[in-house]
């Protein structure tokens, strides 16, 4: 299985591959974003370590079953061959509607077919006000329009 764009990355690709990274997280399916990953592929996600596509996927249905309304955004840091850092912010809310917002930054290393091999995060989070919210979009994939992490000053 193939899943363009390939390595070794350029710019533009890199920002391809993060969109659709970002994409398909927001979609919040997680069968269907698992097979970003190779079937063995290796996670740090804050202090859980996560092998293969089984536990990727059970990891994100855990996730978004009590992340509700989440919605995601990433940006590219930097990429070089088959390695891309990207930093992301998202907010979500809890089942009491307590908001969230979360920073991190990934590190990603993929395998010559596009699929994600590899997929380091650091992640922080802390409580904030629903009307201190900066990610209105309707559910689902951000619009082209919606601003960037820099532009949001975050």
């Amino acid at each position: 299985m193939s899943r363009p764009p390939l390595p070794p990355f350029t710019e533009a690709t890199a920002i391809q591959k993060v969109r659709m990274a970002e994409d398909g997280w927001n979609g919040r399916d997680p069968a269907k974003v698992a097979l970003a990953y190779t079937p063995d592929s290796q996670w740090r996600n804050r202090a859980e370590f996560i092998q293969g596509r089984a536990e990727i996927e059970a990891f994100l249905a855990r996730k978004w079953a009590k992340e509700l309304d989440y919605r995601l955004t990433k940006e590219l840091w930097t990429y070089a061959g088959n390695r891309i850092a990207v930093r992301f912010a998202y907010e979500y809310h809890d089942d009491s509607g307590q908001w969230f917002r979360a920073y991190g930054n990934e590190n990603w290393e993929f395998d010559e077919d596009g699929l994600m091999r590899r997929r380091l995060a650091s992640i922080n989070e802390h409580p904030i006000k629903e009307a201190d919210r900066k990610f209105h979009w309707p559910l689902g994939r951000r619009p082209d329009d919606a601003p960037e992490l820099s532009d949001l000053g975050l």
